[in-house]
Order: structure tokens, then C-alpha cells, then sequence
């Protein structure tokens, strides 16, 4: 099966984070024909319409990633009942201009890690209406972790927790069915 080079966003910034951690996982868990180009967003200056015209550097990989990508996959901390301000922020710079969006048709996925017993399913939800607004294909259903024991994840993305990694397991293998409907003719 041909690969599916799939955009990897972390919506976290703190090195070590939870949700760096899960990240690590996926790329770990997810199917062999997933390939994740992961996409640093922590350096993106915020959004204003003169990038448009003379973007730096960052903001250029961010869209090109994007553009040349057909899938999606967002890995994101609930801050407030919504994204952090980062996510959102790389999510304005590569909408714009509105003819370049660089989230139109994509396949795209969601899940995120929280200490908190309902993970992050308020953001996701948040996430899932930025989304569809700019044209990307979410995939149905929800992920969220609760990050309930200090070590469920370690630093690496190994998982001692049989029914977490299955779950994670399970969710990439959907995904990876999803996206090869969207993705492939």
C-alpha cells in the first residue's frame, strides 16, 4: 500500500508536554502507510494580512506542508474549553488568503491528552467546527485521553497501559482507512 504523507500539528508548546508525548505515541502506533510530516508551530508570528505578501520562512514550510499534504492530523491540549492560541494561530496563517487555504479537502483528524476526566473533548469539538468551516473532511467520532497517572505516557511515546495503546492503535488504524478512501482514486 502507498504511503499517505499526513501533516502532524502539536498544539502544545511546553517541551515534554502531554500532548508532545501522545504525539510521539501515534507516530509510533499509527499504520505503516501513514507518513507523518510533523510541522513546528511554536515559532509562527501572529496573524496579521501583511504575511500574506512577504511571509518568513515559518510560515512558508507551514503551508507548503500543508499544500502538498492531502491529510491532516492535529494532536492538541484543551485550554479553557477551546484550542490554545498557537493552534489557532497556525490555523489563521494557513487559511489565508482564503483562496490559498491550505485546509481545503483535506482528511483530517483530532485527538488530544488532558489530566482532566473528559480529556479534551470540548476543544476537539471547537477544532472540529474551525475545520469544517475551511473546508477540511474531519473524521467522525471522538479521541481524547485522560492522562490519569503521571507515566501513562513516557517521554519517548511508549505506552505501558494495554488498553490505552489499543485504543491509540485503533484510532490510527480508522484514520488510516479514512484518509486512503479520501486521499486515494
Amino acid at each position: 500500500m502507498d504511503e499517505i504523507h499526513v501533516t502532524l500539528l502539536v498544539g502544545s508548546a511546553r517541551e515534554g508536554s502531554l500532548n508532545e508525548r501522545l504525539a510521539k505515541a501515534i507516530e509510533k502506533l499509527a499504520p505503516p502507510e501513514l507518513a507523518f510530516d510533523r510541522v513546528e508551530i511554536t515559532g509562527l508570528p501572529f496573524y496579521e494580512s501583511s504575511l500574506e505578501g512577504a511571509p518568513p520562512q515559518s510560515v512558508t514550510r507551514l503551508k507548503a506542508t500543508l499544500d502538498i499534504n492531502p491529510a491532516l492530523f492535529v494532536v492538541s491540549p484543551e485550554f479553557n474549553r477551546s484550542i490554545p492560541g498557537m493552534l489557532k494561530n497556525a490555523i489563521d496563517i494557513a487559511s489565508r488568503p482564503m483562496d490559498k487555504n491550505s485546509f481545503m479537502g483535506k482528511a483530517a483528524g483530532i485527538i488530544g491528552t488532558s489530566p482532566g476526566p473528559i480529556g479534551t473533548a470540548v476543544g476537539q469539538q471547537h477544532l472540529r467546527q474551525i475545520l469544517a468551516i475551511l473546508g477540511a473532511n474531519v473524521m467522525g467520532g471522538e479521541a481524547y485521553i485522560a492522562f490519569s497517572k503521571p507515566d501513562l505516557i513516557d517521554e519517548f511515546g511508549h505506552i505501558e497501559d494495554e488498553s490505552v495503546r489499543n485504543f491509540i492503535q485503533t484510532y490510527m488504524e480508522k484514520f488510516a482507512e479514512f484518509t486512503a478512501r479520501l486521499c486515494r482514486p
